[in-house]
């Protein structure tokens, strides 16, 4: 109310009064004249006194009728591989994983605590359950996505030419893997840990000792097994790694 009496206030009106000077012509009854004149400065505008329009928005819109919002997590890397084990028919163990992708997240946690069960991270991934059946091609498509650090692991795993680590036990010396038995390659070993006593023996194949020995709170140990030895035997020791 208080800006639109300002607005008329605003408006001048001036009289001008013209008298007739002569005997004829128009304005000669000496009739005053008035005439209106408006201000071109006027500080307020009509559509600042009517606002016609509402203001534009502040946020963004809230999604109109017959839209969601979008998930993250329907495009993002677990999604992907879900819909690409679908496509390839990919099986997996649904009593134990809700999603293929689900699967490889386990494998990802776990894949650090390989060196603890006494086996290198390929080794753990080839030896382990996880590789079975279509297990394989999930772990290859999903690990890269998921868990990349992993990656060169899980491929050493799918071509079989990986770092094998050996714990205690009696093992036949051979370089071809043995299902019936426990194998181990040809080669120099090294064993590192804090362990009380550790005991290796290296024998023929009719177990007659060819080389031993026994440490008393080892941190290093290291064995060189000839192709010609029949058995390898270690009590009480750390993982035997093989030496580069």
């Amino acid at each position: 109310m208080g800006r639109v009496a300002a607005a008329a206030a605003g408006t001048a009106v001036v009289a001008v009064l013209i008298s007739g000077c002569g005997s004829g012509g128009e304005g000669a009854s000496g009739a005053p004249v008035a005439v209106s004149e408006t201000p071109t400065d006027d500080p307020t505008s009509w559509e600042e006194l009517f606002p016609t329009e509402d203001p534009p928005p502040t946020e963004d819109p809230l999604p109109t009728e017959g839209e969601e919002p979008v998930d993250p997590d329907v495009t993002g890397p677990a999604a992907e591989l879900d819909a690409l084990a679908a496509q390839k028919g990919w099986e997996y163990d649904d009593d134990m994983y809700d999603s293929p992708s689900a699967l490889v997240t386990r494998v990802c946690e776990e894949l650090p605590t390989s060196e603890k069960d006494g086996r290198s991270p390929a080794q753990w991934l080839a030896e382990g359950t996880s590789f079975w059946d279509d297990g394989k091609q999930i772990l290859l498509a999903g690990v890269p996505k998921l868990c990349p650090k992993w990656t060169d692991a899980v491929k050493a795993a799918a071509s079989g030419k990986y770092d094998r680590w050996f714990g205690n036990g009696t093992y036949a010396v051979s370089s071809k893997p043995a299902e019936a038995q426990q194998v181990i390659p040809p080669g120099t070993y090294r064993s590192e840990g804090s362990t009380a006593n550790c005991y290796w023996v290296r024998t023929t194949e009719s177990g007659d000792p060819i080389d031993s020995q026994f440490a008393t709170s080892p941190r290093k140990v290291m064995v060189t097994i000839r192709s010609s030895d029949g058995q390898f035997t270690s009590e009480g020791c750390a993982v035997w790694k093989p030496v580069k």
